[in-house]
């Protein structure tokens, strides 16, 4: 249950975690006092709450009510935001400690309030009562219906037996969710491969190759430092022609955290991964559910496991065709021009970048000069003030946590209305990925109106010396794609804080704004904005373009096989009776999915962060989900014109400012005028051509 909650400060917060023109002072949080300062805050809060609850009575009213709660909701929010966004970013051994001892009380306060009977009576009180059907506005009304589900997956019903194992449950959870992941870290930093001279890397663009000079040099070593940071092993296994280089590092990558590979046992997550498993689900049957997938299904779009079950089958048996005559194609090329006889999941991204450079003449290398990222984040931002009539600039942050990371602000009709930030390159001690997380919510409180302001943190290639950052293709996506997520949180019109943004959005809705961004990234109109060549300026030559979008559906028959293959074994570990470990399921799932095979060492569940220390467990399926979803939206454009400044305005209104206002299927269907069609989806992944 997460009661939205600002407020009057405790003196600790106060002098703990101080604000600069509304945002973190990052420099002035300290890592001595993060625990008891948060636990101070805590202690208030709970003062607070007993107080409104008595205050509220029998009639609870929302200003009385259900706005002082959200008031210490994010008071807490904006206290604990900074810190854990810090130890996913710029992770030290203090901070890991001082945020993981504060854990197990946010868990344990988040769980206390949920099984609160008194709030939940409150709650059931102000649903029953008039004033919710003539006071209350429709984001109010979905404020209190949510608050009461979120009280029942949190135990409220349960008798004090069940409600003490149910928040044992939680607890550890919280726990092992944190120990996962830095065990993912730690994993990830502690392998690196030293290299002497250039000819082992022959093959690497010259870019990958000063990056790997710059480690070795950083840590005081001579020659080329290999590490598992994802520039670094990218580049290995798109571009190394030594195939036993390739292997050693997709071992070292693949077994990460695991009891396998190079550092076999030193993080392993096999335990903790088993016991996730076994708590999900005991806390799934607490709650009458039969297994943890049909619990999280509570709260998205779906009707349950077995329709999303069989949503991922019918992809597959669409999907598989295509696979096929893409490893066909592949060992065909493998045989013929490397001697291969047997394509091994190393070699698959070399020979696909071969075999992409052979058929369309491209790589990613020869695009990665047209993408400098000042040029690419000026292009998106005027993609979006096309779209959306809004403005982004360029300003300094009041405070930022590292050299690297820049700050902007975005504007409607001269209104300053959210600010975010970018945290664009990979280093060590940061987590891998890419993500988008809030770091203040929109929400309005009387005369106060807090503008939200949001994270958008990348592992891209660095710059290096005077070249500066050069972005991939590939990761030009992935910087609309979060960046979409940051539109949905930060154009929201919403007042309340529990629907504001990406809250309250049903989590297989909430990639749409996402994955709907990424399509600009595959428009001559719009690749002209965000394209032009660092050194002389001119723009992406059209043959070149041309080879580019030629080769978008280029082996897309396997990338959706795997990414089918995460969504399957993503529902078994969630929907088995049997309690079937992580490498069962990898197994059976394989079954249908591997068209490459494994090494029998292969541990990638061990380091799936997205369901055991993410939000998606049970939960994978939202992308391919949100992809039918983005694709039949953009399909609006495709009717129109890719910069069609009335359908965006349809876009902004029906999807990204109602946030969790109202039930993601109605918004789809006030913009589209109908419901979601998936034979967009299939005819951009080139699965089916009419």
């Amino acid at each position: 249950m997460k009661i939205f909650i600002r407020g009057k400060r405790c003196s600790g917060v106060t002098e703990t975690f101080t604000e600069i023109d509304g945002l973190p002072n990052f420099s002035g949080i300290d890592v001595d006092e993060i625990e008891e300062t948060i636990k101070q805050l805590l202690a208030s809060n709970r003062e607070e709450i007993e107080g409104i609850v008595d205050r509220a009575g029998d009639d609870p009213t929302w200003d009385a009510f259900v706005a002082p709660l959200e008031e210490i909701d994010d008071r807490l929010t904006k206290a604990w935001g900074p810190i854990a966004h810090l130890n996913a970013v710029v992770n030290t051994e203090a901070l890991r400690a001082a945020h993981d001892g504060c854990l197990v009380a946010l868990t344990q306060y988040s769980t206390e309030l949920g099984q609160s009977h008194s709030l939940y009576d409150a709650y059931k009180n102000l649903r029953s009562s008039r004033a919710y059907n003539d006071k209350l506005s429709a984001p109010q009304k979905k404020v209190v219906d949510n608050a009461l589900l979120d009280f029942e997956l949190s135990g409220v019903a349960l008798d004090n037996r069940a409600k003490k194992r149910f928040a044992d449950i939680c607890d550890r959870l919280a726990v092992l969710s944190s120990e996962f992941q830095n065990n993912v870290l730690d994993a990830s930093d502690a392998w690196t491969r030293l290299l002497e001279k250039s000819d082992s890397l022959r093959g690497l663009p010259d870019v990958n190759l000063a990056i790997a000079a710059e480690a070795a040099r950083l840590r005081g070593l001579e020659g080329y430092l290999v590490t598992l940071e994802m520039p670094s092993y990218a580049a290995i296994m798109d571009h190394a022609d030594d195939r036993e280089l390739r292997r050693e590092v997709h071992e070292a990558y693949i077994t990460r955290a695991s009891d396998r590979g190079p550092h076999a046992g030193n993080f392993d997550n096999t335990k903790i991964m088993t016991e996730i498993l076994m708590l999900r689900h005991e806390k799934a049957q607490l709650l009458g559910y039969a297994n943890y997938a049909e619990l999280s299904v509570a709260k998205k779009m779906t009707d349950g496991p077995g329709e999303i079950e069989g949503f991922l089958e019918n992809l597959l048996e669409k999907s598989l065709p295509k696979a096929r005559e893409d490893l066909a194609e592949l060992s065909d090329f493998a045989l013929e021009k490397f001697g291969i006889e047997e394509v091994c999941p190393w070699d698959t991204r070399f020979l696909s970048e071969r075999l992409r450079q052979e058929k369309y003449a491209i790589s990613e290398e020869e695009l990665r000069p047209y993408f400098p990222m000042e040029r690419v984040l000026t292009g998106m931002f005027g993609v979006v003030e096309r779209l959306y009539g809004i403005k982004v600039q360029r300003a300094v942050a009041p405070d930022r946590w590292h050299d690297d990371v820049l700050f902007f602000e975005i504007f409607r009709d001269e209104d300053r209305i959210a600010r975010f930030y970018v945290d664009a390159f990979a280093r060590p001690h940061k987590q891998g990925g890419a993500w988008m997380d809030d770091c203040r919510v929109r929400r309005e409180s009387g005369n106060f109106l807090q503008l939200p302001a949001a994270f958008l943190t990348c592992n891209f290639t660095p710059p290096v010396g005077d070249v500066p950052a050069l972005l991939t293709h590939s990761e030009v996506v992935t910087l609309f794609h979060e960046f979409g997520h940051g539109l949905h949180h930060m154009l929201t019109r919403q007042a309340c804080a529990a629907v504001s943004g990406i809250n309250g959005v049903e989590w297989d809705a909430v990639e749409l704004p996402s994955q709907f961004m990424e399509n600009w990234c595959w428009q001559a109109e719009s690749i002209g904005l965000i394209s032009s060549h660092w050194q002389t300026g001119d723009p992406l030559p059209e043959a070149l373009l041309k080879r580019l979008l030629d080769a978008r559906n280029f082996q897309s028959g396997l990338a959706m096989v795997r990414q089918l293959e995460f969504g399957l074994l993503d529902m078994a570990l969630h929907t088995s009776q049997s309690a079937l470990g992580p490498l069962e399921a990898m197994l059976d799932v394989r079954q249908r999915t591997g068209l490459v095979r494994p090494p029998e060492y292969d541990r990638f569940p061990w380091a799936f962060g997205h369901i055991f220390s993410g939000g998606y467990a049970a939960g994978y399926y939202s992308y391919l989900w949100s992809e039918v979803l983005s694709a039949d939206a953009f399909a609006a454009f495709e009717e129109t014109s890719v910069f069609h400044r009335p359908t965006g305005q349809r876009f902004l209104q029906e999807i990204l400012e109602v946030g969790g206002s109202k039930d993601a299927i109605d918004g789809y269907k006030a913009f589209r005028g109908r419901e979601p069609d998936p034979s967009a989806m299939l005819r951009h992944k080139g699965l089916v051509t009419t």
